[in-house]
């Protein structure tokens, strides 16, 4: 039986051999200091900006090699593979309309 693949990039890349799983609760922290209110008022949200556009979550199966062809194309563009994709999306259904 072969090792299911997931969609997420993240989970399919394999973890090095050296590298051992470690549950948060048994993480040591008594040697990170504690944030100062300075701190913490300087703090700044990381991740996806908030649009007000936020996209739909999809999930939908694609060939491999077309995948590889895209992910290339996008390099090649400078772009995230996945704006590549909904902009090529896009345009076809704007066609296709």
């Amino acid at each position: 039986m072969t090792k299911k693949q997931f969609a997420s990039s993240a989970r399919d890349k394999p973890r090095a051999k050296s590298e051992k799983h470690i549950p948060d609760r048994e993480i040591d922290f008594s040697d990170v200091p504690e944030s100062t209110n300075a701190e913490l008022a300087k703090a700044t949200r990381v991740g996806r900006p908030k649009t007000g556009q936020a996209k739909q979550l999809i999930a939908f199966r694609i060939d491999p090699a077309l995948l590889a062809k895209l992910r290339k194309l996008a390099a090649k563009k400078g772009r995230p593979y996945q704006t590549l994709l909904h902009e090529i999306l896009e345009s076809a259904v704007k066609r296709a309309a």
